[in-house]
Formats: structure tokens, C-alpha cells, sequence
């Protein structure tokens, strides 16, 4: 005869006496009869797991999925409880599933990972803003309030503000508040300039064009920095365009062989 699951209950309405279910449950062996009564007890239980995952409502996760993680910690602990150790089922029970749900917090709810000292201080800010909600009416708790009411220093709480805002993290395309046009949070940000490159190579080449002679500078000056043509250049110079050509060649692979060994 398995045994029955009896309906007689502790204190509490969703704790059930399952004293001589689980005593029976340690000795019967692998197999079918003692799958359904672990089953059965299990059920039993499931209120008990429902209340606790009840008090997590308000942390931003869907109740249906709370529901899930608490009921998943609840068979943990009925297959690591030992009735032989003397203690009833709930006391091992809550923290068992209670530490579940904070698991599936900590492990699936940040976006971004957060040390555990972080989550810890905006979970103190967090409860401390709401007792001092209580007592003050028409503003929100200043820093140095929180501190006080929660026992934390002023930067500690100050890190646990910054988190509570931390939680989730805002798509790049999302729509930023107040904005009529589709103004995304993407087109506020700011990008690399590629012009950042040049300035480095324009302060790699600085000291090897002061160090061409006088006539060179003043060549490449003209073609690059004054865009006159090569026919320009040579009217000006008095010389033959085919040296203005040959010129600019022989001093730009100078410099870049110079700055190139600078850099190997």
C-alpha cells in the first residue's frame, strides 16, 4: 500500500504533514511506487513554492516563470531531504527554494553581469527605499537617509542607486522618451573618427618632411596642402614637370621607407 500524503497541516495552510510520506520515501528503492509517491508530495508542497515565489513578484520577471524556478527547487530539495537528520521538511525547504529564485535572478535577469557585491547593495537600497517610503511622504529618501536607515555607507548606496537602474538594458533602436520623429538612443551615441588615424600618421611624418631640404618641402607643400598641379608647380619653379614628378616620388618613398623602419 503506498502511502497516503495526509491532509492534516502545520501552521502554516501550505505546509502539509508529510512526516511519514517522506520517512517512507527514504526507504522504499528505485521505481514506480516510489516515483508517484514522490510525485504526490511534491504536489503537496507546490502551494508552499507558489507562496514563495509570490514574494519575488515585483522584481520585473513573469509570475509564470517564478512559478517554474520555485517549483524546479522544490524537487531539489524533496530529493535531498533526509528525514533522518531530525529537522522538518519547510525549514530545509525555503532557503532551498528561496535560494533558487535568487539563483535564477542573479544568473538570468541582468543583462550584463554584475558582481554579487553590487546586486547585494542595490537589494539593501532597494528594501531600504521602501521602508523609508512609508515614512516619508513627497520626495524620494536622500542618499545620506538611505545610508543611515540601511547601515551602508553613502558610496555604497550610492552604487546600489546606480544598479537599481542597471537591471535591464536599453535596445540601440529604442525609441528614446519624449521623441516624435523615431529618434533611437543609437543616433546619440557617438562613433570613432577615422580622422584620428591621420593625426597619427601626420605626427609620424612631421619630423622626416622638416628634415627634407627646402626645395623638396616646398614642392610637396604646394601639391598636397596648396593642390597645385605638377604643370603649376614647374611653371613656378622654373623647372620641367617630369622633375616635379620625379621629385614628389623620391620624397614621399623616402619618408614612408624612414617611418616605416621607425616603426619595425
Amino acid at each position: 500500500m503506498p502511502t497516503r500524503v495526509s491532509a492534516k497541516h502545520h501552521p502554516h495552510d501550505d505546509a502539509p504533514d508529510t512526516a511519514e510520506a517522506f520517512r517512507r520515501l527514504a526507504a522504499l528503492p528505485p521505481g514506480q511506487q516510489r516515483d508517484t509517491l514522490r510525485e504526490r508530495v511534491v504536489e503537496a508542497w507546490l502551494p508552499m513554492a507558489e507562496r514563495l515565489a509570490g514574494r519575488f513578484r515585483s522584481r520585473g520577471e513573469n509570475y509564470e516563470d517564478l512559478r517554474q524556478v520555485a517549483a524546479l527547487g522544490l524537487v531539489k530539495a524533496v530529493d535531498r531531504y533526509d528525514p533522518e537528520r531530525g529537522n522538518a521538511f519547510e525549514s530545509y525547504a525555503v532557503p532551498t527554494i528561496t535560494g533558487e529564485i535568487k539563483r535564477h535572478f542573479r544568473d538570468h535577469m541582468w543583462t550584463l553581469h554584475v558582481p554579487r557585491r553590487v546586486q547585494d547593495l542595490r537589494n539593501r537600497v532597494r528594501f531600504a527605499t521602501q521602508d523609508l517610503a512609508r515614512t516619508i511622504s513627497g520626495r524620494r529618501p536622500t542618499v545620506a537617509e538611505i545610508a543611515e536607515h540601511a547601515g551602508m555607507s553613502e558610496e555604497d548606496v550610492r552604487v546600489g542607486l546606480e544598479a537599481l537602474e542597471s537591471f535591464t538594458a536599453l535596445s540601440l533602436d529604442a525609441e528614446l522618451p519624449g521623441s516624435e520623429d523615431g529618434y533611437s538612443l543609437s543616433d546619440a551615441l557617438g562613433s570613432a573618427d577615422p580622422a584620428l588615424d591621420i593625426v597619427v600618421d601626420r605626427e609620424a611624418v612631421a619630423p622626416r618632411l622638416a628634415a627634407l631640404p627646402e626645395r623638396e618641402r616646398a614642392i610637396l607643400y604646394m601639391r598636397f596642402f596648396d593642390d597645385m598641379t605638377q604643370s603649376r608647380i614647374a611653371e613656378q619653379l622654373g623647372i620641367s614637370q617630369m622633375h616635379v614628378s620625379r621629385l614628389i616620388s623620391r620624397c614621399c618613398g623616402r619618408v614612408r621607407e624612414q617611418v616605416l623602419r621607425d616603426v619595425a
